[in-house]
């Protein structure tokens, strides 16, 4: 792979995801970016969002409403969704139950699984104290 230039949008985009928790959408990172940078666009921010998935230094996360959110937690984790409100939050389980479903998995599969990640779905703890 080519040596990537510096860039410091791209930098300011890999600080902003690696300072909040918030999974934020593409949308939320070209405002924020905008901010620092008024003369950004938003094509800018994608390709800068999907390099730095690509190189692994964010992660990138389907989203069953059709929008990815981002993340700069790139250590294998879990993530829970929320139906109602559409919030993406963290789930951090013990390492030892995410072996254990990599190597269930792993009995049924003749490649090689090095880790997972899994999206769970259901309401989170303040929509639920507000139904």
């Amino acid at each position: 792979m080519p040596t990537i230039k510096y860039s410091r949008q791209r930098e300011s985009i890999k600080n902003y995801l690696t300072t909040t928790k918030t999974h934020p959408t593409a949308d939320s990172v070209y405002l924020h970016t905008k901010e620092v940078f008024p003369n950004i666009s938003l094509g800018t921010v994608y390709r800068n969002l999907n390099l730095l998935a690509d190189m692994g230094e964010i992660t990138k996360i389907a989203t069953p409403d059709g929008g990815d959110r981002f993340d700069g937690r790139t250590e294998p984790h879990n993530h829970f969704f929320c139906t109602s409100c559409k919030r993406i939050l963290d789930l951090d389980m013990d390492m030892r139950h995410m072996d254990q479903l990599n190597q269930l998995a792993q009995q049924n599969f003749n490649g090689a699984i090095h880790y997972s990640t899994t999206l769970f779905y259901g309401t989170c703890s303040k929509c639920k104290e507000n139904s």
